[in-house]
């Protein structure tokens, strides 16, 4: 019984993790498919190769951070965040493929959700050390301000 209990604290964060090992493969799919192009493009081959190589650098980072906020805060936010962060990525590597110019703003989109993340992480471990030391929790007051705080995360 207590094994479900875990669960429902994490699907969200499984479910987001397990879309984005699936972005990942895709992305590894398209680097391939650009290397055994026969008439091998270096141009493309190298835009495609440095859009994989870009996200999979920050990829550590987002899941750090992702299941931090999740597991520290609340995971609904947490998993939106996510979600937005999954999409971003696809348009930053799609974005590389044409023009490098075109791919910054998801970039910077990128960067503001994994500040957004990181704030949480924050916030819940700031919280747990709250309640842990001075006996006050102020978890269901932060957690109603990070899911309004994570619809802000849409505004460009």
């Amino acid at each position: 019984m207590e094994s479900c209990k875990v669960v429902e604290n994490i699907y969200l964060l499984v479910i987001i993790t397990l879309i984005s090992v699936l972005q990942n493969v895709f992305f590894a799919q398209k680097v391939e498919r650009e290397c055994k192009c026969r008439n091998i493009d270096t141009s493309a081959f190298e835009r495609v190769s440095c859009a994989n190589r870009n996200c999979m650098d920050a990829y550590p980072t987002f899941l750090a951070v992702m299941w931090c906020a999740g597991l520290c805060l609340n995971q609904a936010p947490a998993a939106f965040a996510g979600t937005i962060y999954l999409l971003v990525r696809q348009k930053y590597f799609i974005g590389y493929l044409g023009q490098s110019s075109q791919s910054t703003p998801g970039y910077l989109f990128g960067k503001r959700i994994i500040f957004f993340l990181s704030l949480m992480c924050i916030v819940g471990i700031f919280n747990y050390l709250l309640w842990r030391f001075y006996g006050s929790d102020y978890k269901e007051y932060v957690e109603t301000i990070t899911s309004a705080a994570s619809a802000l995360l849409l505004l460009p």
